[in-house]
C-alpha cells in the first residue's frame, strides 16, 4: 500500500463506557501488537490527575479522571487503525464523527497541548524564538501581560526562569515556554 502524504499522526478522542477507560486502553494496546498496527497507533492516554484530599487529618492521594468515558489516542487515521479502534471492546465510538461510516476529525493540537500540559507531559517539541537574555512577554497566567528577561531555560521541563519586576523587585519566576513570547526590540 502506498503511503498517503495526507495521513499524519494526530490526536483523536475515543468514547468508552464510563469506568472502563483503563480496560479499553489495555485492550487497545494489546490489539496494536496483535494486529501489527505499531506504525498507525502510538499513544493512548487516560486523562487523569492526582489530587490530595485530607481525610481524618491525613493526606490521601486520589486519582481523578478529567474526562470520564474518554481516551485520547494518537494515531494515523488509516482504515485498518480506524477499524481496530472502533471494534475494540468497550469503545462506543469516536468524538467528531458524524457516524454513517465517516471518519472523525482530529483534535486541534493546541487543545491536546493544553491537556498534556495539565497532565504534566508534553510530547511536542516546542520551538522557541527566545534565548537567555531576551525580553519576553507573559501570554497567560497570573503574570499575563508582564514583560521580563529570560534568566535561564530548562528544555526538559519546557520552562524558562524569567526575571519579572514584582512589587518593585526583580523576581525570578518559572513560566512554561508556551506561555511566553519574545518582545521584538
Amino acid at each position: 500500500m502506498a503511503e498517503n502524504p495526507e495521513l499524519k499522526k494526530e490526536w483523536y478522542v475515543v468514547n468508552t463506557y464510563a469506568g472502563q477507560e483503563h480496560r479499553v486502553k489495555e485492550n487497545l494496546e494489546r490489539r496494536i501488537t496483535t494486529m501489527g498496527l505499531e506504525d498507525n497507533l502510538f499513544k493512548i492516554i487516560v486523562a487523569e490527575e492526582k489530587e490530595v484530599e485530607i481525610k481524618n487529618g491525613k493526606p490521601v492521594e486520589k486519582t481523578h479522571n478529567l474526562f470520564s468515558g474518554y481516551l485520547l489516542v494518537q494515531m494515523v487515521m488509516t482504515d485498518e487503525a480506524w477499524y481496530a479502534v472502533r471494534n475494540t471492546p468497550g469503545v462506543t465510538g469516536f468524538i467528531g464523527s458524524s457516524g454513517k461510516g465517516a471518519k472523525p476529525f482530529p483534535v486541534p493540537q493546541e487543545e491536546i497541548d493544553s491537556v498534556l500540559r495539565r497532565l504534566g507531559s508534553t510530547d511536542v517539541e516546542i520551538a522557541v524564538d527566545f534565548k537567555v537574555g531576551d525580553t519576553v512577554k507573559v501570554l497567560k497566567g497570573a503574570f499575563e501581560g508582564t514583560e521580563g528577561t529570560v534568566e535561564s531555560m530548562d528544555d526538559e521541563k519546557k520552562v524558562a526562569t524569567v526575571l519579572l519586576i514584582l512589587f518593585g523587585r526583580e523576581t525570578p519566576t518559572e513560566i512554561p515556554y508556551l506561555d511566553l513570547k519574545k518582545v521584538e526590540e
